[in-house]
């Protein structure tokens, strides 16, 4: 009888704590379900949906890259899909995740290797803000200056695209050189309400960084 309360005492305390985890991390959204039964890159479109609202998961960043992990192929769009599904979760788990960079790094350079202009460069501008950011013992390919250099063939390649632009000044105002990210932020503010609300915020980080452009203080 004691072995038997001691049995249910455990699976009680097993019970409590998946809950208390599962409230932690929270929940995988439908949406993002959904679209796992398709392909990687309608996954990590998904999961691109939610971070743009603000109502992602921790959940559901790891549940993304386990979705986009289990289904490797080797395409343009596999490649850039499974680079950003990695990177969020590398975003999330901070330091913890220092041992995925390098895959970013991997799959990022596979894509632009498959198809140079997939998304308006898409690969490119992840490629080149990871080396702009990321600590360089973490990448084998780039530095800062190759990353800078990245963002500026992207932009050059795709003036229309406002997150070239948007990643462009990132990177500048980054390495504190913000009197070149000056008509980078002129095209976002311009084209502000087209961008997605976490791109506004950042927009709104870097000018608070990088003060008021010409573009805004003439008027």
């Amino acid at each position: 009888m004691g072995s038997e309360r001691v049995r249910r005492l455990a699976l009680l305390l097993g019970l409590c704590l998946a809950v208390a985890c599962a409230t932690r991390r929270g929940v995988v959204h439908d949406e993002l379900a959904t679209a796992a039964r398709g392909d990687a890159l309608a996954t990590a479109d998904a999961l691109e949906a939610l971070i743009a609202q603000g109502i992602d998961t921790p959940a559901d960043r790891e549940y993304a890259f386990d979705a986009v992990r289990a289904r490797e192929e080797d395409t343009a769009a596999y490649a850039y899909a499974r680079a950003t599904v990695t990177g969020r979760l590398v975003q999330q788990r901070g330091l913890l995740g220092g041992n995925l960079v390098p895959d970013i790094e991997r799959w990022a350079l596979r894509s632009r290797e498959l198809d140079l202009d997939f998304r308006n460069g898409a690969a490119t501008r992840l490629l080149g803000t990871l080396y702009v950011i990321a600590p360089a013992a973490l990448v084998k390919h780039g530095d800062s200056e190759r990353g800078l250099e990245l963002l500026e063939e992207v932009e050059r390649r795709h003036p229309n695209d406002l997150e070239n632009h948007l990643r462009l000044a990132e990177a500048y105002v980054s390495l504190g050189d913000a009197g070149p990210a000056e008509p980078h932020l002129c095209a976002c503010i311009m084209g502000r309400s087209t961008m997605r609300h976490d791109d506004q915020q950042l927009l709104d980080q870097l000018l608070a960084q990088a003060g008021t452009p010409e573009c805004v203080a003439g008027h």
